[in-house]
């Protein structure tokens, strides 16, 4: 999947500036990518994780 798509599916998956752990990985699952892409894509939006599965991020 293209990164336009990725960003498009990112969108789409994110509120109010934020997506849940979930989510991001679901994304990288979808666009068959790995996490670490996703995390890249998600910094250079300034879309923030909440809900970690790691207890990380709040």
């Amino acid at each position: 999947m293209d990164e336009n798509r990725i960003r498009e599916l990112i969108m789409s998956k994110q509120s109010d500036g934020r997506i849940s752990c979930r989510q991001a990985f679901r994304v990288a699952e979808e666009a068959g990518v790995s996490t670490l892409e996703v995390g890249r894509l998600l910094n250079e939006m300034e879309i923030k994780i909440h809900s970690c599965q790691l207890g990380c991020f709040k």
